[in-house]
C-alpha cells in the first residue's frame, strides 16, 4: 500500500489549468480559499488560460518535503488524482503518516521508485504506444 502515496512525487512540479480546471470549479472536497486562489489564474471557460500553470504543492513548490501531504489533509490537492489519496478511503492513514513522519515517507518513496525502475516495459510488437492512454488503439 505504501506505493499508493510514495509514487506521488507531486511534492515538486506544476500542472496546467486544463488539467485541474474541473477540480477547482466543480469538486466539493476542496478548500474554498484554495479553489478561489487557483481560479484567479485558471478561468472557468475552456480554451481560456489552458496553459497557465499552478504548483502541485502550494506551500513549498520547489522542495521535496512533506508539505504535499499536509496540503491533502487540508483539501488543497491540486489534482483530483492527488486529493483522492485523502478522501475517506484506504490511503487516508498513509497520508496522515507521511504528513508527519519524514523517515517513513523517504523510506517508502525510495522503495516505490526502485520497484517502478524494475518494471520492464513492453516493446515492439509486445506493446503499443497509445494515442489516448485511457484506451487501447
Amino acid at each position: 500500500m505504501a506505493e499508493a502515496c510514495a509514487n506521488r512525487a507531486h511534492t515538486i512540479g506544476q500542472a496546467r489549468c486544463v488539467i485541474f480546471r474541473n477540480r477547482i470549479y466543480n469538486e466539493k472536497n476542496i478548500a474554498g480559499s484554495f479553489a478561489k486562489a487557483r481560479q484567479r489564474s485558471c478561468p472557468r471557460a475552456n480554451g481560456s488560460g489552458d496553459n497557465n500553470l499552478a504548483p502541485l504543492d502550494v506551500k513549498t513548490p520547489n522542495s521535496f518535503d512533506l508539505k504535499y501531504f499536509e496540503n491533502l489533509l487540508n483539501q488543497k490537492g491540486l489534482l483530483h488524482s492527488d486529493q483522492v489519496l485523502f478522501n475517506g478511503g484506504s490511503t487516508d492513514s498513509l497520508v496522515k503518516t507521511y504528513s508527519s513522519n519524514v523517515k517513513t515517507f523517504y523510506s517508502d518513496f525510495v522503495t516505490a521508485m526502485i520497484k517502478m525502475g524494475d518494471i520492464t516495459p513492453l516493446t515492439g510488437s509486445n506493446g503499443e504506444i497509445r494515442k489516448n492512454c485511457r484506451s487501447p488503439n
